[in-house]
């Protein structure tokens, strides 16, 4: 930190008090979300916590004008998280944030216009943040991580006020977006379902009147949420609806959508090209979609075991170790048109000795009992039409359709 005078440090000082006044005067929105935005790390914000410490008094400041005093209480805390802010001592930083974001919170309901809209995003998405690194710090010093969970609830009560009729309730869908990131950082995905049935449900709300990036978001999250459900139709719609709404050149985030919507797609027999995969660098799925396509099992368990952290992490592991069913569908097929080629008269009669011979070839070794019970689970999945001849140890397949396609539906549908 560079050396401050006591005069330069009340200059700094008193110069953001009138712009943050100012701000407010004059709703510039603009410029009252540059002055709360901790996380940017702006030279202006870090000159004016340099200050503070230096000056050590900056409420009597504030208390020496009307202007300044209006705002009294939210100054006071704001200036008391960004002196701590900048110390490092993010615990510290955190409750005082959270003060200012309670007393903000309070201003804002009394506001008749939504023009402070922008600036009240900045504040939940600054406490969110700054919870998780307060968290942080709590966990290395052998403590139990509070504050991302008091974050959630302030973040519920921001719900609550925009909730409402009028203007405001644009932004009830940016809010919650915060809290379904607060709540997967949590792992307590659970409390979505009420916030969810809140948007869902309540007619004040039409979907469509939501700026774009808010509905791109909420798509992605309640994506997520369905296919931990395993409801992939539905989670194919919402992530699909996130994929293509969303802006072309955020690459970043088409990508952490299609994490998510090609384990989907997959799920409901819908294979992706390989130019999709290399171009957004999802190695990862490249070996598990030319497993599906050539029906080999030791190909798809290799792709599983090499990125079973990442998978795991994701929450997506289950999901593509079911698809073993499609893979065992593709191998009984292409034995199917072998056999077709060498004896056509007798190429809907497969023996499982020679899927068990297919299985050995691959390293993967079953006895006929095995073979037999992967057989039935085909059948009844209705990823095979036939029926099993139990005594001579043969899968009579169907004449017409042998193996039906998924045409956009989950295995078993």
């Amino acid at each position: 930190m560079a050396y401050v005078s006591m005069g330069e440090a009340h200059r700094r000082i008193t110069e953001y008090l009138n712009r943050f006044c100012d701000a407010v005067s004059n709703q510039d929105s603009f410029t009252l979300c540059r002055l709360l935005s901790f996380s940017s790390n702006s030279p202006s914000l870090l000159s004016l916590a340099d200050a503070l410490n230096v000056f050590q008094d900056a409420s009597s400041l504030i208390r020496q004008s009307d202007k300044f005093s209006e705002y009294g209480e939210i100054l006071a805390h704001l200036f008391r998280s960004l002196q701590s802010y900048r110390v490092g001592n993010l615990v510290e930083a955190y409750l005082a944030f959270e003060k200012f974001a309670n007393a903000f919170v309070q201003e804002f309901r009394n506001w008749e216009s939504a023009w402070a809209l922008e600036a009240l995003y900045v504040v939940c998405y600054e406490i969110r943040i700054l919870a998780e690194k307060a968290d942080k710090e709590l966990t290395s010093n052998g403590k139990s991580p509070e504050k991302l969970k008091a974050a959630g609830s302030l973040l519920m009560k921001v719900f609550g006020v925009l909730a409402g009729k009028g203007p405001k309730r644009v932004g009830v869908l940016y809010v919650t977006c915060q809290l379904f990131k607060t709540y997967f950082k949590l792992g307590t995905v659970n409390l979505c379902r009420s916030v969810i049935r809140s948007i869902e449900t309540a007619r004040i709300f039409d979907f469509e009147e939501f700026p774009r990036r808010d509905k791109v978001t909420y798509m992605y999250y309640t994506g997520r949420l369905e296919v931990f459900n395993e409801n992939f139709p539905a989670a194919n719609t919402k992530l699909s609806y996130a994929l293509q709404h969303c802006n072309p050149k955020r690459e970043r985030n088409i990508r952490m959508i299609l994490k998510y919507l090609i384990p989907v797609k997959l799920s409901i027999g819908i294979i992706p090209k390989d130019e999709l995969l290399q171009k957004y660098n999802l190695h990862e799925y490249i070996n598990i979609v030319q497993a599906l396509r050539k029906g080999d099992l030791r190909l798809l368990r290799h792709a599983l075991q090499g990125h079973e952290d990442r998978f795991l992490r994701s929450g997506v592991y289950l999901v593509l170790e079911k698809l073993e069913l499609q893979v065992y569908q593709r191998l009984m097929k292409k034995i199917y048109i072998i056999q077709k080629l060498s004896d056509p008269a007798r190429a809907h009669q497969l023996k499982l000795e020679v899927i068990a011979k297919a299985l050995r070839w691959l390293e993967i070794d079953m006895d006929l009992d095995e073979v037999e019970c992967i057989m039935t689970i085909l059948i009844y999945k209705n990823l095979v039409k036939g029926y099993l001849a139990h005594k001579s140890k043969v899968v009579v397949l169907s004449k017409q359709d042998p193996f039906p396609r998924l045409n956009g539906k989950p295995v078993g549908s």
